[in-house]
């Protein structure tokens, strides 16, 4: 299942994966003048009306001989999307791990376990709320769902370009995150080699 979904990212059946993704940003796009339960019922019945109708004709068919009768969905139907037991528990353990580690995690920031990871949740809550400003939740929504589909590609074919430039951005990250330490510190050290795998200094 997980390889299924990773070939319609990486747009391995482009008719596929094209139609995955205008229906989910035209369902997206939709919230914006309908409720979501119009929504819902609408593409709904569109589906169904458009398999039934592909049902009969595939019957018709058969019993006029011009067809060998095979369901015209059998793939989709045989499609195994069920988990063992010991899968599933496994899932839910993970998903269990994962919820209490993003809580203590989140107890920890709040709580001000470390106070410069702290300053760095404000900093980033800040922001946010100017971004509430400039869009809503379902602008970012599309936004991630075009990422989704379009980043994971685009980092395959230029892999090597945005490795070089991230490893820019975090050369001058940890160039500032070292100067802060520096100062925090009383000292002032060298600078910093900001390119990607320069030496640091020595903490004082």
């Amino acid at each position: 299942m997980a390889s299924k979904v990773m070939d319609v990212i990486y747009w391995k059946d482009t008719e596929r994966t094209g139609m995955i993704l205008t229906g989910i940003v035209v369902g997206l796009l939709s919230l914006f003048q309908l409720s979501v339960i119009t929504v819902v019922s609408t593409v709904s019945l569109a589906v169904m009306c458009f398999t039934i109708s592909v049902r009969i004709y595939y019957q018709v068919l058969c019993i006029l001989n011009w067809g060998d009768g095979e369901h015209p969905f059998k793939s989709y139907l045989d499609l195994d999307i069920s988990f063992s037991g010991e899968e599933a528990d496994l899932y839910m353990q993970k998903a269990i791990v994962m919820a209490l580690s993003a809580v203590d995690s989140l107890k920890g920031l709040f709580f001000v376990r470390n106070l410069l990871e702290s300053i760095k949740l404000l900093v980033l809550v800040y922001l946010v709320t100017y971004l509430g400003e400039l869009c809503n939740g379902l602008n970012l929504l599309i936004i991630s769902v075009i990422a989704l589909f379009s980043l994971p590609l685009f980092y395959r074919q230029r892999q090597e370009q945005v490795d070089g430039f991230i490893a820019t951005i975090q050369a001058n990250i940890d160039n500032v995150k070292d100067t802060f330490q520096r100062l925090a510190q009383g000292g002032g050290g060298p600078p910093v080699d900001t390119t990607p795998g320069g030496a640091k200094p020595k903490s004082q």
